[in-house]
């Protein structure tokens, strides 16, 4: 069996959500993984914070017109009168749960309540459009078997035994639509896997069946070699290895939620990128292979902040570097880069959540510098440092300043930090170089 997840923009027009039938309905069973309708969640985490805010008036408002505009998809999607009916009554009480909240303290047990609905709605809607259509399927409420523990992690054994229990359970179907994104906590409450979390959903739900595929349907035919956002005449990549899709997804390729190959890398199921839009296109493979050699792709991570931690006795300081890692452990931040020199460490963190209490522990053991608006430039390919053609992106030098560079600590990765103002000019002037073999 494969499992298909279809992104919020899949799912975000009639004509879309009649694109995801055709590609579905094959005669083959699936579980079908959906996102919330595109713009669904920006509109809910927009209401969850004016109920943060006490701007009961301003979120009832936002309420009723995401209410009418699911009202105007379902006349255009549904027209059986009957199924119309029914998925306008479920829309409804979906909305008055959204209202009943406005009257309540917020909570982050109550704005995930609040996030839940989005893939409850799209769900729910596109199985009664299918059952219209003729097309075989039930709903599997993710909610039933989804679960993370208490470092919000899958709890894979909890998942893998209240999956294969619903599926049992379940009615003899062709498809098994489910909902990304969302899932109980360690508690039971109702939580999720941030955003993006329904590709991961995807694989999570892949690892547990033993899947024969994992395929993401986005509206990009692919993982491209660099970001089409900014960058004129990318191009898809065939083919990517479990270590070069994680790469490029934690250090900003938007098609990957981070964790997406996570679960199913160490049982070797294959992950396939494709476009909704264009179905027929090849897409990208990831799996436990790699094609060729060298650099395949570039990726920006932004809102970086770099730090610059200055000791003139670090070297004779022991345990000073221990003493630094700790305190970004203390206040739960991860480092991105780090380079280091006779008298300093720089580093780079992406969450500044807590900078202000960081800076205050690490001042008392050395001198900070501080530097915002920071993006980080990620290389990937197969053992790219013992490439013959990497030499290359050191051209970029003389174009752009470079704060910081990683080389070496991975075989696939070297990463540049820059100012996130150079960062369209880095990223075309790196494609130049590496893709369209610009005379040196």
């Amino acid at each position: 069996m494969k499992v298909l997840k279809f992104g919020g923009t899949s799912v975000g027009t009639v004509e879309n959500i009649n694109n995801v039938k055709n590609i579905i309905n094959d005669g083959d069973k699936k579980i079908v993984v959906l996102s919330a309708m595109s713009g669904t969640t920006n509109h809910l985490v927009s209401i969850a914070n004016d109920i943060k805010e006490k701007k009961s008036n301003d979120a009832i408002e936002k309420i009723n017109a995401l209410h009418e505009t699911y009202f105007k998809v379902v006349d255009a999607l549904l027209t059986n009168t009957f199924l119309n009916a029914e998925v306008k009554e479920y829309i409804t009480s979906v909305f008055n749960l959204l209202v009943e909240s406005t009257y309540k303290s917020y909570s982050i047990q109550l704005e995930n309540l609040i996030l839940a609905q989005g893939e409850l709605l799209s769900t729910f809607m596109v199985n009664k459009f299918l059952k219209q259509e003729g097309v075989s399927s039930t709903l599997l409420p993710a909610l039933d078997f989804m679960k993370i523990d208490a470092e919000k992690d899958p709890d894979s054994e909890y998942i893998k035994a209240r999956l294969n229990a619903v599926l049992e359970a379940a009615e003899d179907v062709q498809i098994y639509i489910t909902q990304g994104f969302i899932c109980l906590d360690k508690d039971g409450d109702i939580s999720n896997l941030q955003r993006g979390g329904s590709d991961y959903t995807a694989t999570i739900v892949g690892a547990a069946i033993n899947a024969e595929e994992v395929q993401i349907w986005t509206d990009i035919d692919g993982m491209h070699n660099n970001d089409p956002r900014y960058v004129e005449n990318t191009k898809p990549i065939s083919n990517l290895s479990f270590d070069e899709a994680a790469e490029l997804a934690y250090f900003g390729a938007k098609i990957l939620h981070p964790q997406t190959v996570t679960p199913v890398r160490k049982i070797n199921i294959p992950v396939r990128l494709k476009s909704t839009m264009n179905p027929d296109a090849y897409g990208t493979l990831i799996d436990g292979n790699h094609s060729e050699n060298g650099v395949k792709a570039i990726a920006a991570k932004d809102n970086i902040i770099a730090i610059k931690i200055k000791s003139a006795r670090m070297l004779q300081a022991h345990g000073f570097l221990k003493k630094v890692f700790e305190i970004f452990e203390a206040y739960q931040t991860s480092i991105d880069m780090i380079t280091t020199s006779e008298v300093a460490v720089s580093l780079t963190i992406d969450d500044d959540k807590n900078l202000d209490k960081i800076l205050v522990e690490l001042e008392k053991i050395a001198t900070i510098e501080v530097d915002k608006n920071q993006t980080i430039i990620c290389l990937v390919g197969h053992s790219i440092v013992n490439h013959e053609e990497t030499y290359r992106l050191f051209k970029i030098l003389q174009d752009v300043k470079i704060r910081m560079i990683s080389y070496g600590g991975s075989n696939n990765n070297i990463s540049l930090l820059i100012n996130s103002n150079d960062k369209i000019k880095t990223l075309s002037k790196l494609n130049d170089y590496l893709f369209e073999l610009v005379t040196l």
